[in-house]
């Protein structure tokens, strides 16, 4: 089934997803985790379409390529066109807040890094992307103090607030749109706090943006 923007009202959107801007090490303290440098601007990539899922719907990994870790962060839906935006246009054009999961072949991630090559087929590949349905973004009152929190099967794994990314979201959207013109439907991920590692088959997942939004779902086994 191919991926649908939605809110949490069960509106539909008439909105087609066309690409999702993902921001790597935007927090220093997942930078860390993995013993990567903290980049002095944003590290930028792009999964396409078909990398996103329902994140609320039971969903695969492909583990016969290797372990696939979760990285929880606060998605943010576009609803107008930016380019080489102001944070004026930035700020009207965010129309929903919502939660993706960015899915990573680890093992396939740092053996492309080894080498020196791209690392897309890790982050990009089918269904590399779930995402919840998104609330308004009137109903956000701070974008910058949302506690940003990941349990598997009942565990807290990663629980880390907005206020401590590197590039606050905002700047990071007009960053984006210096490069890449952002369209009605697409989605900014804005990095993930510390605390991220493998899921497998069979787990139960919850997220949560802590008082705005909270999804569950499972990895199938």
């Amino acid at each position: 089934m191919a991926y649908q923007h939605r809110f949490v009202n069960d509106q539909a959107s008439d909105l087609t997803l066309g690409k999702i801007v993902c921001v790597g090490r935007n927090y220093a303290d997942h930078a860390k985790e993995l013993n990567n440098p903290i980049p002095t601007e944003p590290m930028l990539f792009i999964k396409p379409a078909t990398a996103a899922v329902e994140l609320e719907r039971p969903f695969s990994i492909p583990t016969e390529l290797g372990s696939v870790h979760f990285e929880t962060e606060m998605s943010v839906l576009i609803g107008s066109t930016l380019t080489s935006a102001s944070e004026d246009q930035v700020k009207k054009a965010i129309i929903g807040v919502g939660v993706g999961l960015d899915l990573t072949l680890r093992d396939l991630q740092d053996a492309l890094k080894s080498k020196g090559h791209p690392w897309e087929k890790a982050k990009s590949f089918d269904g590399a992307c779930p995402l919840t349905a998104f609330v308004s973004a009137e109903k956000v009152a701070d974008l910058q103090d949302v506690q940003i929190r990941l349990s598997v099967n009942g565990e807290i794994r990663q629980d880390g607030n907005s206020a401590y990314m590197l590039n606050k979201v905002i700047p990071l959207i007009c960053y984006i749109s210096q490069f890449f013109t952002l369209e009605p439907g697409d989605v900014v991920m804005t990095g993930t706090p510390a605390g991220v590692g493998p899921i497998h088959q069979g787990d139960q997942i919850q997220v949560e943006l802590v008082g705005v939004l909270s999804a569950q779902t499972s990895v199938l086994g």
